[in-house]
């Protein structure tokens, strides 16, 4: 028991740290969408995700092909992987270009926005098939209780739904920010395409350069906080 309970926290952690990767898309996804409209994205996504996660699951437990090369000594893993990055490469790109440009997403038709809606929704449980494929592959590697996979899945969901909206808030009210969360979406999308074509990255070699520019991102944000109010001192 003890056992099980330190592979269900292991496994949280692990969900959890890459679910970072889904929160970034997810706050990018759902900008488009009016308002009103955001969390219904946030939450049906999050939610069709976990399920199809756990789906996942069974696959792969069915699936011994699923790392066994079909063509070209690519294996189903590896094609979703390749596709899945030039997708995410291709989305971040043009989400950079409509935040430099300005160009309003805003959609004044009904029909066209609940279309928008099933369009994100979709996207969203996507790309989260894609980041989940190595996790869950490595949670079957950890253990076959097929019971403690699915609980730690439930609950780092849950966390991810509980952080994710005042992430997405602090990331899409900064356009800095916003834009270094796209730039780190082109680096996952690289070097999944990377991974499926056998090529091992080093995580650290992401998250570190990005942490750092992040930090760097903060203390500017820090000094222009105290500046200004310097400035509303001197003046008061």
């Amino acid at each position: 028991m003890i056992d099980a309970l330190l592979i269900l926290l292991l496994i949280m952690g692990l969900e959890l740290v890459l679910g970072i990767d889904n929160v970034l898309v997810i706050a990018i996804m759902v900008e488009r969408l009016p308002e009103s409209n955001q969390e219904k994205a946030r939450i049906i996504g999050l939610l069709l995700a976990m399920f199809a996660r756990i789906a996942m699951l069974w696959l792969v437990l069915m699936l011994t092909e699923l790392t066994r090369p079909l063509f070209m000594n690519l294996s189903i893993r590896d094609i979703i992987l390749i596709l899945g990055g030039f997708f995410l490469l291709a989305k971040a790109v043009r989400e950079i270009h409509h935040t430099v440009e300005f160009n309003d997403h805003t959609q004044d038709n009904s029909k066209k926005i609940r279309n928008n809606l099933y369009s994100i929704i979709f996207q969203i449980v996507l790309l989260d098939i894609v980041f989940s494929i190595d996790s869950v592959i490595t949670a079957v590697g950890l253990t076959d209780k097929i019971w403690v996979i699915i609980i730690a899945v439930v609950l780092s969901f849950t966390g991810i739904m509980f952080y994710s909206k005042p992430l997405s808030k602090f990331i899409l009210k900064r356009p800095t920010i916003k834009i270094l969360a796209l730039s780190f979406l082109i680096t996952i999308g690289v070097t999944l395409f990377l991974e499926g074509l056998h090529e091992d990255i080093p995580k650290a070699y992401i998250y570190i350069p990005m942490g750092f520019a992040l930090m760097v991102e903060l203390l500017q944000m820090r000094y222009e906080y105290n500046l200004t109010r310097k400035k509303k001192n001197a003046t008061g």
